[in-house]
């Protein structure tokens, strides 16, 4: 697979690139050369070697992704100082009066 300037175009315009026109032919040949050192590890023998460790289906075992339970886990009434019909009763901030004294 070869990069064409058409490539270095679009893969700039993906990142919001600006390239002035002498910047492009460079642009295509280093990445060619990449590919293409690229293409020659992909052929290098690897038969018998172990894989690394930690990389791939044979690496270290995963934790399962829990942790402890946040606070709102919890049902509001564990925590709530007072509570009415699953609200939250609070002073009024104005007056810090009782919430529940002046209720008709």
């Amino acid at each position: 697979m070869a990069i064409s300037r058409n490539d270095v175009l679009h893969i700039a315009g993906l990142a919001r690139l600006e390239l002035t026109e002498d910047r492009i032919p460079s642009l295509v040949d280093q990445l060619n050369g990449i590919l293409g050192h690229m293409e020659v590890i992909s052929q290098t023998k690897v038969d018998g070697v172990c894989g690394s460790e930690g990389v791939g289906d044979a690496g270290l075992p995963l934790r399962k992704d829990v942790g402890p339970p946040y606070p709102l886990a919890l049902p509001p009434e564990s925590f709530a100082p007072s509570m009415r019909e699953g609200f939250f009763i609070v002073p009024r901030l104005a007056t810090h009066q009782d919430a529940m004294g002046d209720q008709e």
